[in-house]
């Protein structure tokens, strides 16, 4: 994670953004603390990675990169504003002792990479290249999914997909996706391969719900995304909604916020 001690809204590269609308980064910054607190009350470790003055989005940690035991697959973002990012990201890693693999391809992490099961979702359309989906394939040796969207809104497959049960390795791991962000192939390989996905709604879509982060039973959302909580207790999840309305203003959410480091 990173603390949003810079954040502001300084540019507009996704829909979400109108850098007229004023933002309070103190406040920015209280929200993220209470995410923070709540994943360490979950028992969670949480690394930090500074802010660097001049990359407001270094916030949404789960663009800088994709990682797998002890290799982490860089990140080559799309806009200039952000393409700084990426090394910056990559020098985290490598100093903390990760094997780091630089990418050939426009990438933006786990933005458009969901490791579920054994395979990984790869969103384009927006944002990472389509190359760069055989690239992270013959990396980790798996199956990737190809998925295109198609609403500026949902921007990253991170915006339109949950991973509700990240910590296990089979076929049966489940998701949550809102169907209207993607084309109508994808839409017909999410219905295949997810047969018991929960479909959520467009007005908890609206509110980036599906950008979360479960561990199997507790799944961090968007506190207005109320239909997906009903959702998620119905299916025998622990919802648990954390506001992070300012973050918002620069299109992210809980799982933007956060990069999963897996052993």
């Amino acid at each position: 994670m990173c603390r949003p001690e810079h954040f502001t809204v300084a540019y507009r590269i996704n829909p979400w953004m109108d850098p007229a609308v004023p933002t309070d980064t103190s406040l920015a910054v209280r929200q993220w603390q209470t995410l923070y607190d709540t994943y360490r009350e979950l028992g969670h470790e949480v690394q930090l990675i500074d802010q660097i003055v001049g990359l407001p989005d270094m916030v949404y940690t789960a663009n800088g990169g994709f990682v797998i035991g002890n290799v982490a697959y860089g990140a080559k973002f799309t806009h200039p504003q952000r393409q700084p990012e990426g090394p910056a990201f990559m020098d985290w890693f490598r100093e903390n002792g990760y094997d780091v693999v630089d990418p050939q391809n426009v990438n933006e992490g786990e933005g458009d990479f969901l490791l579920v099961g054994p395979r990984i979702l790869a969103g384009t359309g927006f944002r990472s290249a389509t190359d760069s989906h055989h690239e992270i394939g013959e990396l980790f040796d798996r199956e990737v999914v190809s998925l295109t969207l198609v609403n500026p809104n949902f921007y990253h497959l991170d915006t339109a997909i949950s991973v509700l049960d990240p910590l296990t390795d089979d076929a049966g791991a489940n998701i949550a996706y809102l169907p209207s962000a993607f084309d109508a192939d994808s839409r017909a390989t999410l219905e295949r391969l997810y047969p018991d996905a929960i479909i959520v709604s467009e007005q908890d879509g609206s509110v980036l719900g599906l950008n979360s982060i479960s561990d199997g039973y507790n799944v961090v959302i968007a506190v207005r995304a109320k239909g997906f909580e009903q959702q998620l207790r119905d299916r025998g999840y622990n919802p648990i909604g954390v506001d992070l309305s300012e973050l918002l203003l620069g299109g992210g959410g809980v799982k933007c916020c956060t990069l999963e480091l897996r052993s």
